[in-house]
């Protein structure tokens, strides 16, 4: 079995290696750049043209690298890089039309995660006759889950003409996305840790509600915690056991709790230089939804798409993470140019 010196030396080694990849990326150009410049006075005119392509592509290469990619090297290594995530789903305004647009996101998260093969679990949901949720809490194994999904957190609303609607008028509904932390040991049911102590907890059980079967019913299976100082409440009843039930409402408190430190952590670093991040509000509408001009627009970023079922059904969703990941990015170099001023 590997020692933790091993583990970690392993994981400095791997974040060293896009920037060993960029250097020897830019050796490689510069080098076939120089050997390039003889042959653009080479006497055969072919040659000449050939190395001239040859040329502006390798300059391009090079131009890039020192605009971009070495840029992007600077920005201090994610502290939560290697978290997985929970996403927390909860319709909003539109009634049924809202609940079914939140199992289209479901979907959409699950298919993404399994593309890049990340696992996925609900963990808990709450159906509607209407065939769609009223909420659900999504759980993603998978190292930098949380980092690639964090920026879904806020009010995603979508503007169509509900199957039910006989005259055709469109509907717009919300669906509120919250994006956890979650961690390797938020799998434990008790004990203190770093986010919070067990004597600031109260533990209820009951009888869970609503349907379920006869067993779910009969026997006081479901957990309710409350973390005192927070607040926070956590509710879980989807499990056929009460152990199972206070083992997952412990793993989604410990996310929120560790979401709620991020999140401070992040406020205040950024109300030191009196500017908040617009991009944290999860009361903030971020992301519409048109279906009938077959449009999906990221208003964090002012970035529309057209072909709405590429983002539902394909890999459209990329497209969106990559840019507001590159985005933060350059709030990132921003904010470290700041401070060394």
């Amino acid at each position: 079995m590997s020692s933790p010196e091993d583990i970690a030396r392993a994981r400095q080694l791997k974040e060293l290696e896009p920037l060993h990849e960029a250097w020897s990326n830019w050796t490689h150009a510069r080098q076939s750049l120089e050997e390039t410049l003889p042959l653009m006075q080479d006497p055969d005119p072919t040659m000449r043209t050939l190395a001239s392509e040859e040329f502006s592509s390798l300059a391009h290469t090079l131009s890039t690298h020192i605009s971009t990619t070495f840029p992007s090297l600077l920005v201090p290594p994610s502290s939560t890089r290697d978290l997985h995530a929970l996403l927390e789903l909860k319709a909003g305004v539109g009634g049924s039309e809202a609940a079914l647009f939140l199992l289209d996101l479901l979907r959409v998260y699950v298919r993404y995660a399994g593309s890049v093969g990340w696992r996925t679990s609900v963990i808990q949901s709450s159906e509607t006759e209407s065939g769609g949720m009223r909420d659900a809490i999504l759980e993603i194994k998978g190292e930098g889950a949380y980092d690639a999904l964090r920026w879904e957190s806020g009010v995603h609303r979508v503007q169509r003409v509900p199957a039910t609607e006989s005259s055709g008028r469109t509907h717009t509904s919300t669906v509120a996305v919250i994006v956890l932390p979650l961690s390797e040991d938020a799998e434990s049911n008790g004990g203190n840790d770093e986010l919070f102590k067990m004597e600031d907890v109260k533990i209820e059980v009951m009888r869970a509600r609503g349907a379920g079967g006869q067993h779910v019913n009969k026997t006081e299976s479901a957990v309710r915690l409350t973390h005192t100082p927070t607040g926070i409440t956590v509710s879980m009843q989807d499990e056929r056991s009460q152990h199972q039930n206070k083992r997952r409402a412990f793993q989604v408190l410990r996310a929120r709790l560790m979401d709620v430190k991020l999140s401070q952590d992040v406020a205040h670093r950024r109300a030191t230089r009196r500017n908040l991040v617009r991009t944290a509000d999860r009361s903030e509408k971020i992301r519409t939804y048109n279906y009938a001009q077959d449009r999906v627009t990221d208003h964090r970023i002012s970035l529309s798409l057209m072909n709405l079922t590429s983002f539902l059904e394909g890999d459209g969703v990329q497209d969106f993470l990559d840019a507001l990941r590159r985005n933060w990015q350059e709030e990132i170099m921003e904010d470290v140019v700041g401070e060394s001023e």
